[in-house]
């Protein structure tokens, strides 16, 4: 069986779609899977061994170039690259109207399906004009888990239930492959930049957190000029915090994937670690809890709510918990 899963975006929702590929081969361990993500996330996918193709998509740096022959000769390359298989099932787990433009040019044997969302989740960006490129289209909660809505979806259409956690396939940490950027000692990782402000934790709290881990060494991410400011403040008040330098996404991954503790608001590198089973405090602030927390592990603690964000001696608590249980 050859089956092509769509989902291109965006980091957290790339990372909480991979757990459909093992899911699939458990039930079908000679199916093989290909990918269609865009190229900024190509990375991510291929740390899953089990994805055998991975179609980059770049519709985001496309829309500005449209008028220039390369970037247009790019997009017919991407569509030929894209029908030179023929699928017995594609999957678009993202619904939106470019997925399933993607899902419609793919190509299907015969009596092969396109199986889609019926339904969004409260609060995505759902479209559901997207269905009209579906042959099946799979009906959800709308209060189902990012991580179990395309689970749900495949195993409606492969027959199978949906029974065990989630595995992600991500590859565990090793030591000898640490960068020399990184810290020898343990450390913890502060995932405080997200793109919508009220999703923050307020800076109080970062620094109260911060000093009742001290002497550990607090790594600052960021990824844009804004955070990098807030970085450089929560640093110049923490003697044990130390600002990255700006990094590839795969980078930042790798900070995720080897940290000893990660705390973060509701954002793709905080579900990471969660993802490689680090210990981690995820903080809801401005978000839903049960649409993305970490509930696959004992290692991850999910704190506050939509509007109620937790205290800092809530997340300092867990974060010794967590600690003193490695």
């Amino acid at each position: 069986m050859k089956i092509l899963l769509v989902r291109v975006s965006s980091l957290g929702d790339v990372l909480h779609n991979l757990p459909m590929v093992a899911d699939i081969l458990r039930h079908h361990p000679q199916a093989t899977i290909d990918w269609v993500v865009e190229e900024g996330y190509v990375s991510l996918v291929r740390l899953h061994p089990q994805v055998r193709n991975i179609i980059p998509f770049a519709l985001r740096r496309w829309r500005k170039g449209l008028r220039d022959p390369a970037v247009r000769a790019e997009i017919k390359a991407f569509f030929r690259t894209l029908r030179e298989e023929e699928y017995d099932l594609v999957f678009d787990t993202q619904g939106l109207l470019k997925t399933g433009v993607i899902m419609g040019a793919a190509r299907v044997k015969r009596g092969g399906r396109k199986v889609g969302l019926a339904n969004g989740s409260e609060g995505s960006g759902y479209e559901g004009i997207s269905r009209v490129f579906h042959t099946e289209s799979i009906p959800l909660d709308p209060r189902t888990h990012a991580v179990a809505r395309g689970r749900l979806v495949a195993g409606a259409a492969l027959g199978y239930p949906v029974d065990t956690p989630p595995d992600f396939g991500l590859p565990p940490p090793e030591a000898s492959k640490r960068p020399d950027w990184l810290p020898r000692e343990d450390y913890a990782v502060f995932f405080h930049g997200t793109a919508r402000d009220a999703k923050k934790w307020a800076p109080a709290n970062w620094i109260a957190t911060g000093k009742a881990l001290a002497p550990m060494p607090v790594l600052l991410p960021w990824g844009s000029e804004n955070e990098k400011r807030e970085a450089d403040s929560l640093a110049a008040q923490l003697p044990n915090a130390r600002v990255l330098p700006k990094l590839s996404m795969m980078d930042a991954v790798t900070v995720a994937q080897q940290a000893a503790l990660a705390i973060g608001v509701d954002t793709g590198l905080t579900h990471i670690a969660a993802a490689f089973y680090r210990p981690t405090v995820e903080i809801y602030a401005d978000s839903p809890k049960w649409k993305t927390e970490g509930n696959w592990s004992p290692r991850i603690v999910n704190l506050g709510d939509k509007g109620l964000p937790p205290s800092s001696d809530e997340v300092i608590a867990a974060a010794r918990r967590l600690l003193d249980a490695r």
